[in-house]
Order: C-alpha cells, then sequence, then structure tokens
C-alpha cells in the first residue's frame, strides 16, 4: 500500500512539474511569433502581458486604449485608405497629446491588440470596456474626438452600420446614452 501512495505521488509531482514548464515554454514562445515592431512599441510604450489575461485587459495607458479603439473603429468601415490612417495617426497627436513616433507605436500596437481580440467588433466590445474602466472620466472626450476627426477623413464623412454600432456600444460602456 505505501508503494502505491508513493507512485501516485511521483505522478503527481511529475505531472505538476511537466505543466509548469509546458506552460513557461508556451510564455517563451509567444514574443517570438509576435512581429518585432511590437515587441519593439510595447517596451517603448511600457506595455506588460501578464500571464493567464487576455491582452487588452494588460491596457493600463488611456491613449493606447484609446490608440487600439480608433483603429479598430477604422477597419469596422472596411479598408482603411492612406488618408485614413494619417488622419488617424493626426488625430491621436492633436487629441492625445502624443508625438509622431508614440503615435506611431500606440498604432502598431493598438492594431495587435484588434488582431488578438479576434477582429475589430470584438475589440470594441473590449477596448471601450476597459477604457471606460481605467478612465471613465477624461476617456470618452479625447476617443470621440479621434474617432470624429478619423471618421471626417473618410468616405465623405459617412459612418458604416457596423461604425454605429460600435459608437453604440462605445455610448453603452461610458452610459452617455
Amino acid at each position: 500500500m505505501p508503494m502505491i501512495v508513493a507512485t501516485i505521488g511521483l505522478v503527481t509531482v511529475a505531472f505538476v512539474w511537466v505543466m509548469r514548464m509546458r506552460n513557461a515554454a508556451t510564455m517563451a514562445q509567444e514574443p517570438a511569433g509576435v512581429a518585432e515592431e511590437v515587441i519593439s512599441a510595447a517596451r517603448r510604450l511600457g506595455f506588460r502581458r501578464r500571464q493567464n489575461s487576455h491582452p487588452v485587459d494588460c491596457v493600463d495607458d488611456p491613449k493606447l486604449a484609446t490608440a487600439a479603439l480608433a483603429i479598430a473603429f477604422l477597419e469596422l468601415g472596411g479598408l482603411p485608405s492612406p488618408d485614413q490612417h494619417d488622419a488617424l495617426l493626426a488625430a491621436l497627436q492633436r487629441r492625445c497629446d502624443l508625438g509622431l513616433k508614440d503615435a506611431e507605436e500606440m498604432l502598431i500596437l493598438g492594431r495587435w491588440l484588434v488582431t488578438e481580440s479576434r477582429g475589430p467588433a470584438p475589440a470594441v466590445t473590449r477596448l471601450c470596456r476597459r477604457l471606460a474602466k481605467i478612465d471613465r472620466a477624461g476617456g470618452f472626450t479625447p476617443l470621440m474626438a479621434v474617432l470624429n476627426d478619423t471618421a471626417r477623413a473618410g468616405r465623405g464623412g459617412i459612418v458604416s452600420e457596423r461604425q454605429k454600432d460600435a459608437l453604440d456600444e462605445i455610448a453603452r460602456a461610458f452610459k452617455a446614452s
């Protein structure tokens, strides 16, 4: 009987050790799969991903959340044109008081966050909830200003149905409706 208990104990310890090593390997491989641009932008902006949480839930900077939401909003209207992308970059600089380099890196990291959310529609939901959580009082006005400037730049200022739904989602998250 003691041999059976000892064997079961050894198997349990081995299993726990293997699972810990597998998790460590997964965490080590993850940055290798991400583009070098995203990694350098994340480092420069101080973004740290926590284990066992979605990347959007690790966003602590309202400006980064605004940039990611803006890129998701832009993509909801279809493939963004270079003019729309430039307008988004300029709006981020002006409305969030960012330099060109910081705005570009926030867009790179924001695009990655949208991809990690499996598309722009789920990203809008996650990001607007996160932005409302980290900066309910001051996050709404710059976000809407950036989205307004970006919407004016493309497609004659007309927003798509999916973009209207995103605006409704943002209003619900900030309880501004």
